[in-house]
C-alpha cells in the first residue's frame, strides 16, 4: 500500500510542486541579479525592480572589468583557490592517514590540536595572524596568503579524512606492509584513491570558502596585483557606492566561475557527496 501511495498521481503532483518551488527559490535570485546588471542606475532607481530593462545596457561589464581590474584579480583567485584545494586535500589526507592508521602516544594530542582549529573563527585569529605574517616578511605576498588559507582548511580536511580512513580495513595496510610497501606508497596507491568521495566533498568546501574569502586577503595584502575577486567586488559596494548597475555586474563576474565549476564537475560533485553520505 505504501508503494502504491508513493506512486499515486496526487503524491507525484505534491513532489513535483515542492521541487519546482525550491528550484524557483534557488534560481530566481541569480536570474534577478543578471537582469539587474543590464540596467543603468537611473533605470534601476526609477523603475520597478521586477521588470526587464527597457534598454539592455551592456556597458556595465566592460567598465566594471577594467576599473575593477578583474583580469588580474581573476587570475589570482584561480591561483589561490587551485593551490589551496590541492594542498589541503593532499596534506590533510596524509595527516589523516597517519592519525587513523599509524598509532602512537602522541596521536590523540596531535589530532586534537588539528581538530580544535575547526572551532576557531577567522575574526579571533585575524590580528595575531597578521602580526605573524608581517613578522616573517610575507606580508603583501602570494605565499603570505596561501599559507593561512591552507592552514585554515587543514582542520576540516584532517577531520573528514581521519573519520573516513578509520573505516578502511587494517588488513589492507598490513598486507601491503608485508609485501614491503612503505607508508608513502601505501597512501598514494591504496588509501588516497579510496578517499575520492570525501576528497570531492572537501574540495567543494575548500573551493567555495577560498573563492569567496574577503577579510583575510584584504588585510594581508595592499597591492592590487595580488588581491582576489571578492576585493574587486567590494570596490563597487559600500555606504558611498550608488552605481547599482556596476555593483550587480561585479557580482555576476564573481559568480560565473563558481557556476562553471559546478557545471563542469556536477556529476563528480553529486557522486562524491552521495558516496560520502552513504559511507558516513
Amino acid at each position: 500500500m505504501a508503494e502504491i501511495h508513493k506512486n499515486s498521481p496526487a503524491a507525484k503532483i505534491v513532489i513535483y510542486t515542492v521541487m519546482i518551488l525550491f528550484t524557483v527559490l534557488a534560481v530566481y535570485p541569480l536570474f534577478w541579479l543578471v537582469i539587474m546588471s543590464f540596467k543603468t542606475t537611473q533605470e534601476y532607481i526609477t523603475t520597478s525592480k521586477l521588470v526587464f530593462p527597457k534598454l539592455w545596457f551592456t556597458g556595465n561589464y566592460p567598465y566594471t572589468w577594467n576599473i575593477g581590474k578583474f583580469g588580474i584579480l581573476m587570475i589570482n583567485s584561480v591561483i589561490y583557490t587551485a593551490v589551496t584545494v590541492v594542498t589541503v586535500i593532499i596534506l590533510g589526507f596524509m595527516a589523516a592517514f597517519a592519525f587513523a592508521k599509524i598509532r602512537s602516544r602522541a596521536t590523540p594530542l596531535l589530532h586534537g590540536m588539528f581538530i580544535i582549529g575547526i572551532l576557531l573563527t577567522l575574526q579571533s585569529i585575524m590580528v595575531p595572524l597578521f602580526l605573524m605574517v608581517n613578522a616573517v616578511g610575507l606580508y603583501n605576498t602570494r605565499l603570505g596568503v596561501l599559507i593561512p588559507y591552507v592552514g585554515l582548511g587543514l582542520p576540516i580536511g584532517v577531520y573528514l579524512g581521519t573519520e573516513f580512513i578509520r573505516n578502511i580495513p587494517d588488513a589492507l595496510i598490513e598486507s601491503a606492509r608485508i609485501d614491503g610497501a612503505k607508508y608513502l606508497r601505501i597512501f598514494s596507491s591504496i588509501i588516497f584513491p579510496m578517499t575520492a568521495p570525501v576528497a570531492i566533498t572537501l574540495g567543494i568546501l575548500t573551493f567555495t570558502g577560498t573563492w569567496n574569502e574577503f577579510m583575510l586577503i584584504n588585510i594581508l595584502t595592499s597591492d592590487d596585483a595580488i588581491k582576489s575577486i571578492p576585493v574587486g567586488i567590494g570596490r563597487f559596494s559600500g555606504a558611498l557606492a550608488s552605481d547599482y548597475g556596476k555593483q550587480f555586474s561585479a557580482l555576476v563576474i564573481g559568480m560565473i566561475p563558481m557556476l562553471l565549476f559546478y557545471l563542469v564537475f556536477r556529476k563528480q560533485i553529486t557522486k562524491g557527496v552521495a558516496a560520502g553520505a552513504v559511507k558516513g
